[in-house]
């Protein structure tokens, strides 16, 4: 495979994904560390530093240098993987490997159609920025309500706002490919922007469909 952008940053992103992933499953099997994490402050600190992380990393990846963007990267996935314990502990494993399966054939397909595709999705993006706003204050509201119902129908929506936006980033990253911007840096770009999707759109099918444990 040619060594371009597209290929870099999906390299990152799935890097960033296994990361993940395999943090959360370690957590979860280790009561030492779930109780250090879950039974006090240690979750929300731990939340804290996620969120400060994504926006550092969202708003001056193209201004680091590019070992230091790759490691708030990798740093980003870690501390994500401790907070991502949860789904281990509630959820079923074989629920979470088929949802995440799933997630990840819908991902591909609509990356695909993002990189392919002639028209331009610029203003589906737009709209999909919007649509996601509103879902998510709708969701904050939720927390207070705590109707199931509501919790159902944010996730479908979510489910929905991020495969288009999935094949929106992927077209985004690839008119970026000639921008003349580093490319190191561009693929950090790109695979925050494309884990975040998948993230969310796997989150939520889980939400939906996973399986708790017995």
């Amino acid at each position: 495979m040619k060594d371009n952008l597209i290929s870099k940053t999906f390299l990152w992103m799935c890097f960033g994904l296994l990361i993940t992933f395999l943090t959360g499953y370690f957590v979860a099997n280790n009561e030492v560390m779930l109780e250090n994490i879950y039974g006090g402050m240690g979750y929300w600190i731990f939340v804290i530093v996620e969120l400060v992380l994504v926006i550092v990393l969202s708003a001056r990846v193209m201004k680091m240098k590019p070992a230091t963007a790759k490691v708030c990267f990798l740093l980003y996935s870690f501390v994500s993987g401790l907070t991502f314990a949860s789904i281990f502990v509630y959820y079923a494993i074989d629920s979470i490997m088929l949802i995440f399966l799933v997630a990840a054939v819908i991902f591909a397909v609509m990356a695909l159609i993002g990189y392919t595709t002639n028209v331009d999705l610029t203003k589906l993006g737009t709209y999909l920025f919007f649509g996601l706003i509103a879902v998510l204050v709708v969701a904050l509201i939720n927390i207070f309500l705590n109707n199931s119902m509501v919790s159902m129908i944010v996730s479908i929506i979510c489910v929905l706002v991020f495969i288009g936006i999935t094949a929106y980033d992927v077209q985004k990253i690839k008119m970026l490919e000639n921008s003349g911007l580093p490319k190191e840096n561009l693929a950090i770009y790109g695979a925050l922007d494309l884990y975040l999707d998948f993230i969310n759109l796997f989150i939520h099918l889980l939400s939906l469909f996973g399986r708790s444990r017995d």
